[in-house]
């Protein structure tokens, strides 16, 4: 049998970097659209969406603002869309989950446990902040925590995964976070294959070491087996050499500008592409295959994009 073809996911814009970060950080509908689509193109068989307010870049979760992204991504290129239902730091998870419930995505994040989400060390840091909003927004994460109950949990699998057939990536920011999984498993909440992506190098959560990875991949093979497909990413500087270890296990890798602004140390990466075409090289260098979207629904057990509610124009 063919060794398995990884799966390059490209979150394109997230909702933890702000404008004065980098210049190319796509902020407009037209922008992210036109970024999304570049990524498809290098190689990214799955685009994680986030969108923004237009004029301030503000992170937002108004399905208004998706409908003007979602539609033209789906008709540019053949990828995967996948919905965030983690929005911005301190919303409501009825904001969090808005569009996703309005397009009913083949996949959606699905974020695994409560944690103290830290980004206030980026406020520290001496910066000229083109708009009010990206200061304060960083900072009050010092006093906050990020709640993802199992009663928000069960609500959103239901809404999404239930109602719609929407799959998830579960995405998991600490060894907790697998056992709260585990559980959605036993109650019969969510059914296999899972794509469990693995975040390292947030504030709060797991450290970005190779010993974190090793022992998270380790225990999602545990409780898991054969039913799971292991993803991961790492924030900043370390995102790069987590991938290739990731390649390795034979799991598959999240690259783009909401995990890191850098291409290599020190320089910043111009566009979503160049670090999806950066993954994929590596990938093809250690021997394997990328997974092209088709291959990618097949793997994770996707319903299809003509079964969404996102138009194709």
């Amino acid at each position: 049998m063919a060794p398995k073809k990884t799966i390059i996911t490209c979150a394109v814009t997230g909702a933890i970097h702000t404008p004065s970060m980098s210049p190319h950080l796509p902020i407009t509908p037209d922008q992210i659209t036109a970024s999304a689509i570049e990524a498809a193109e290098a190689g990214a068989a799955v685009l994680h969406m986030h969108v923004r307010d237009p004029e301030t870049g503000e992170p937002k979760q108004d399905p208004a603002l998706f409908a003007q992204v979602l539609p033209r991504v789906r008709q540019g290129c053949d990828a995967i869309i996948n919905i965030t239902t983690g929005g911005g730091l301190g919303m409501t998870v009825e904001e969090r989950i808005a569009p996703a419930t309005a397009f009913a995505p083949e996949l959606a994040s699905l974020n695994m446990g409560s944690f103290n989400f830290a980004t206030f060390p980026l406020a520290e840091r001496p910066t000229e902040w083109r708009h009010d909003w990206e200061q304060p927004y960083l900072a009050r994460t010092r006093k906050a925590i990020y709640p993802n109950t199992f009663d928000m949990l069960e609500d959103i699998i239901g809404k999404l995964g239930k109602a719609a057939g929407t799959r998830f990536e579960f995405e998991c920011y600490d060894l907790g976070h697998l056992a709260n999984l585990n559980w959605c498993v036993r109650e019969g909440l969510v059914e296999p294959p899972f794509l469990v992506q693995g975040i390292f190098g947030i504030m709060g959560g797991m450290a970005a070491t190779p010993q974190n990875l090793m022992q998270v991949h380790a225990e999602a093979r545990r409780l898991f087996g054969d039913e799971m497909e292991f993803s991961c990413f790492a924030v900043g500087r370390q995102q790069m050499p987590f991938l290739a270890m990731s390649t390795i296990l034979g799991g598959h890798v999240r690259v783009g500008l909401e995990d890191s602004l850098y291409i290599s140390r020190g320089v910043l990466s111009v566009s979503n592409a160049e670090q999806v075409a950066k993954i994929r090289r590596i990938i093809e260098e250690l021997g394997g295959e990328i997974a092209t979207p088709e291959e990618a629904r097949e793997i994770l057990a996707l319903k299809g994009a003509d079964r969404t509610g996102i138009p194709a124009s």
